[in-house]
């Protein structure tokens, strides 16, 4: 048989020879994740167990020695108890009354200030004009 004749053969399965996956190795490996709740049934199991047995738990559970070691220093810090709570966005709290007051009163000497600034810079303005046509004046009987 030709090369020509074996690139042609299909097999029954409709691939030809050569371009079979295997189908040992996923296409994209996928990160596992375990739930806080897994985690702590699975280190409570491992602790349990007598020495013998811990093997045959991490094989059956496809864990890792290391991996435990991290859920217990998780643990004794109380991460995992924190990785239980919900993800996502934090449900909306509205502003509180004594807030809102500290607010208000707030803007209300920064509305007191903006009116004086405005009031002053009237005045600047109005002085201003003043001594300019004084000195126009001054200027013109000079001459």
């Amino acid at each position: 048989m030709s090369s020509e004749e074996t690139a042609d053969r299909v097999d029954p399965v409709g691939v030809r020879p050569g371009e079979v996956p295997d189908p040992q190795v996923a296409e994209k490996a996928v990160r596992r994740t375990f739930t806080a709740k897994y985690k702590l049934a699975v280190v409570e199991e491992y602790e349990r167990a007598d020495h013998g047995e811990r093997g045959a738990i991490l094989r059956r559970e496809n864990l890792y020695s290391s991996l435990l070691t991290e859920w217990r220093r998780q643990r004794d810090r109380g991460a995992i108890a924190g990785l239980s709570v919900q993800r996502g966005p934090k449900p909306a709290t509205g502003p509180t009354e004594s807030g809102l007051a500290a607010e208000n009163a707030r803007l209300t000497a920064e509305l007191e200030q903006a009116r004086d600034v405005i009031r002053i810079q009237g005045e600047l303005s109005a002085l201003l004009e003043k001594l300019s046509s004084s000195s126009a004046e001054n200027r013109g009987s000079r001459r």
